[in-house]
C-alpha cells in the first residue's frame, strides 16, 4: 500500500481498476454465501480479521512515496478464510485505512490489489501447491504456508508494486533496487514470522478456524 494519487497515469490507473474488478468478480464467486450465512464462527473470524488488519495496517513506515513498509497479513487470514473470503475481508480493511485517511479513495483499486490480492492469491497458490504435494506432516502445513508462504506473498506484493511504479515512470529501475527490492528479504522475515506464528497457535488451540487446513491428511 501507500499509493497516492500522483503516482499512476491515468492508463495505469484504469488497467489497475479492471483488474481490480475481475479478481473482486472472482472472489465473490467463490464464496460459498449460503455457507458463510450459517456459520457463526467463520462470520466472526472475517469481520475479526477485517477489523484487525484495518488497525494493524496504520502502522507502517516508508520515506520514498508508494514504497511504505509495514505487516500484511494476508497469508493468516487466507489459511484461516479462504482465498475469497481473505479478499473481502482485506477490502474492508482497506476501507478503514481509507476512512482514517490513511489511504487515497482514488487509489483504492491499486492498493487492493497490491496489498490484498496479490498476497491472498499467492498464500492461496502455496496452499494448492502443499496439498498437492500430499505431506502427511503438520508442520509442512505450517512451515511452507505459513511461515514461507507469508514471506513469498509480501515479496510478491512488493515487486508488484514496484513494477507499478517503475513503469509509471516515478523511479527508475536502479532506484528501486537501491530503496526497496534489495530489502525484501527484510521485510519478508517478519511477515514470515508473524503470519505463522499466528498459524502455528490457531493450528494448536484452534484447528478449526483454519478452513483450508486439512486434519484428516496429518493423522
Amino acid at each position: 500500500m501507500g499509493m497516492t494519487d500522483n503516482l499512476l497515469s491515468a492508463t495505469q490507473w484504469m488497467i489497475t481498476a479492471l483488474l481490480f474488478l475481475v479478481v473482486l468478480g472472482l472472489a465473490i464467486r467463490q464464496v460459498d454465501w449460503p455457507g458463510f450465512r450459517k456459520d457463526n464462527s467463520l462470520q466472526h473470524s472475517f469481520f475479526g480479521a477485517a477489523v484487525v488488519l484495518g488497525f494493524v495496517w496504520q502502522m507502517r513506515a516508508g520515506i520514498s512515496p508508494g514504497l511504505s513498509i509495514h505487516i500484511f497479513g494476508m497469508t493468516v487470514v487466507t489459511l484461516m478464510l479462504g482465498w475469497g473470503l481473505a479478499v473481502l475481508a482485506g477490502l474492508l480493511a482497506l476501507i478503514i485505512t481509507v476512512i482514517t485517511g490513511r489511504e487515497p479513495l482514488i487509489m483504492f483499486a491499486a492498493n487492493g490489489l497490491v496489498a490484498v490480492m496479490v498476497p491472498a492469491l499467492v498464500s492461496h497458490g502455496i496452499m494448492l501447491w502443499e496439498r498437492r504435494m500430499n505431506f502427511r506432516n503438520f508442520f509442512a502445513y505450517i512451515f511452507f504456508c505459513g511461515f514461507f508462504g507469508a514471506g513469498i506473498a509480501v515479496a510478491s506484493a512488493g515487486l508488484v508494486m514496484c513494477l507499478m511504479l517503475w513503469t509509471a515512470g516515478v523511479y527508475e529501475f536502479r532506484e528501486l533496487v537501491h530503496e526497496y527490492i534489495r530489502y525484501l528479504p527484510l521485510f519478508a522475515l517478519p511477515e514470515g514470522f508473524v503470519n505463522g506464528a499466528i498459524v502455528t497457535g490457531l493450528m494448536v488451540f484452534h484447528p478449526d478456524r483454519l478452513t483450508t487446513l486439512e486434519q484428516r491428511r496429518y493423522r
